[in-house]
């Protein structure tokens, strides 16, 4: 095993140690692997955000043969220039708002001029609520009621469908449960409490589903840190 590959078993596995620790108790080595992970990770992204964000979307724009100085492919930076050259002069240099916005959030860092960052602070926030409203209504709201619209009686090549049928009105009976249950301008008495009550069944029917795959996502992870620490301690003995 070459020298490289050693050094990173030994990493991890040190790393996975610490991270475990913290199931007997907080310590320092807990902190200082948190820590690490939080630093490693925040530097990657802001590297990742400079050549995928900021070079191609804002200093490629403003001045393009910026964009063959951190490029290792000059043909591709070529292309590139090429491009950002045949954009119109409005579309070009409108990117010093964003620019400018950009600045004004660093300005969080300085007291005396920090509520000049509010107002990209406000701006993005807005923009990324009524973006996000017609997405959700699309993806999410419009998608269930499509979803939910139906035949209660299946019949496939001329044939009536038992299981389809059953399972169709399951999900019918589920969504009307569940929406009844939060509908609580009517007192929840006689069989409209009863059908609430089916509902209060049916959400947690859904959100024990969506627990178990999150727990079962987590403990897929735990088998990987598992199977390293074997291929670690394989590597020591």
């Amino acid at each position: 095993m070459e020298l490289v590959e050693i050094f990173r078993l030994w990493v991890g596995g040190l790393l996975t140690l610490m991270i475990f620790s913290f199931l007997y108790k907080d310590n320092p080595f807990y902190k200082f692997a948190e820590h690490l992970f939080v630093g490693v990770s925040a530097a990657y992204w802001m590297v990742v955000g400079f050549w995928t964000t900021l070079i191609p979307n804002l200093i490629g724009f403003l001045y393009p043969p910026s964009v063959g100085w951190f490029s290792s492919n000059p043909a591709e930076a070529q292309n590139v220039m090429n491009s950002l050259n045949e954009q119109t002069w409005y579309w070009q240099y409108g990117r010093i708002v964003p620019l400018i916005f950009g600045l004004m959030l660093l300005t969080r860092l300085l007291p005396k001029v920090s509520w000049m960052s509010r107002w990209p602070m406000a701006l993005i926030i807005g923009y990324a609520a009524g973006t996000n409203l017609t997405r959700y209504l699309q993806s999410d709201f419009i998608a269930q009621i499509k979803a939910t619209l139906i035949p209660l009686i299946v019949i496939v090549d001329g044939k009536f469908s038992l299981l389809d049928t059953i399972s169709n009105i399951v999900i019918v009976g589920g969504v009307l449960s569940a929406l009844v249950y939060f509908f609580f301008s009517k007192e929840h008495k006689g069989w409209f409490g009863g059908t609430a009550r089916v509902g209060i069944w049916v959400l947690m029917v859904a959100f024990g589903a969506a627990f178990g795959y999150t727990v079962m996502a987590r403990i897929s992870l735990l088998i990987g840190r598992m199977d390293f620490l074997g291929q670690w301690i394989g590597s020591v003995f």
